[in-house]
């Protein structure tokens, strides 16, 4: 049977909701995060976009793009609320709600409860309902899989949606620019150009065999999605894959001493993490983000479980000393994968926007 999937993404979520509460700020460049020196954009407003202003941008960079840009300290218990009335909404439609944060959700309304054989319809009604429960808005894709969806979600934002019906699916994907592929990242599409790969019919041009050579297993997966196949279903409880917490400091750091100090903390935060989700893991990974913005992780695999701060940090200490560090660092970060449970609940990184 065609499955019928829809993806929500709110619009400009957080800096939505900073708009929406404070009213003087409706139709002005806003930023979500930290406007001083170490301060992050956790998100922008559409008229901040306008000026180049996005999500992990530094403050800096921000204030220089957008001068007359308003900062707001993150308010996450107010998305959240927020964010659970949202989801009530899309469970008067179907129980196979799979979100991917606060602001997004996959949704299969193949067999839905209200009885109604049009997806499009049913995104239609649901952005409809957000609007007049929040006064938010939302966009929507609508299609056979989620990678289709989920593509299809940006293409009409803000406050629009598209469907892909199963006949417009392979002409619309040939035409697609490469760097739009849901999953693409810019160092990927880099990468293809220099292969000549720009839009979804060079990519269908090259074989498995070729994608798998300069792309590993993921390769095998960019072959499937452009040619319209993506069968991973829709997920209620989406299984934890990691379990992680990371700290940008208000100073770089530039020695391996004063990074030990602060692993000690966010050890100790990830520790409560994992008590709190009754969880616990094999694979410890280091992230590292240099004052440059370029980033590196390093990872070991132990051979028994783990959750306890002391030994988590002693194998964080391992990975920062592996090397020598390549430059000053803006941001440290230490996740736990590879758990001892695939039933979980889905838990994200806990982002602190100052140290």
């Amino acid at each position: 049977m065609q499955r019928k999937i829809i993806h929500i993404d709110m619009d400009a979520f957080y800096a939505s909701v900073e708009q929406l509460d404070f009213p003087e700020l409706r139709g002005k460049p806003v930023a979500v995060g930290g406007a001083e020196n170490r301060g992050v954009v956790a998100a922008a407003s559409y008229e901040a976009r306008k000026f180049g202003v996005r999500s992990a941008m530094s403050g800096v960079m921000a204030k220089k793009n957008c001068p007359q840009l308003i900062f707001m300290p993150p308010r996450f218990d107010r998305y959240k609320e927020v964010s659970r009335q949202i989801r009530a909404i899309f469970l008067e439609y179907t129980d196979l709600v799979e979100p991917l944060a606060l602001d997004e959700a996959f949704l299969d309304v193949t067999e839905n409860k209200k009885g109604n054989p049009s997806a499009t319809l049913i995104a239609a009604e649901i952005r409809q309902r957000i609007f007049e429960t929040t006064q938010l808005t939302a966009s929507a894709g609508i299609s056979t899989n989620k990678f289709l969806a989920k593509v299809a979600s940006d293409y009409n934002k803000p406050n629009g949606q598209k469907t892909i019906n199963p006949e417009e699916v392979i002409a619309f994907l040939e035409v697609l620019e490469i760097k739009k592929f849901f999953g693409v990242g810019k160092v990927t599409a880099d990468k293809m150009y220099q292969l000549g790969i720009f839009t979804g019919l060079d990519l269908k041009g090259k074989s498995e065999a070729f994608l798998i050579e300069h792309f590993g297993k993921a390769g095998g997966h960019y072959y499937q999605i452009v040619r319209g196949n993506h069968f991973s279903p829709v997920r209620p409880d989406r299984a934890v894959k990691s379990v992680g917490t990371e700290r940008t400091f208000d100073e770089n750091l530039s020695s391996e001493i004063f990074i030990v100090e602060k692993l000690e903390w966010i050890t100790a935060d990830l520790e409560q993490r994992l008590k709190r989700y009754g969880v616990s893991g094999k694979t410890v990974t280091l992230k590292i983000k240099y004052s440059d913005f370029s980033q590196q992780t390093r990872s070991t695999t132990l051979p028994y479980f783990v959750s306890e701060q002391q030994l988590l940090l002693d194998v964080a200490k391992e990975l920062l000393y592996q090397e020598r560090l390549k430059n000053s660092v803006r941001l440290i970060g230490v996740s736990l994968s590879n758990l001892n449970s695939e039933q979980k609940k889905a838990v994200a990184v806990q982002l602190r926007f100052k140290f």
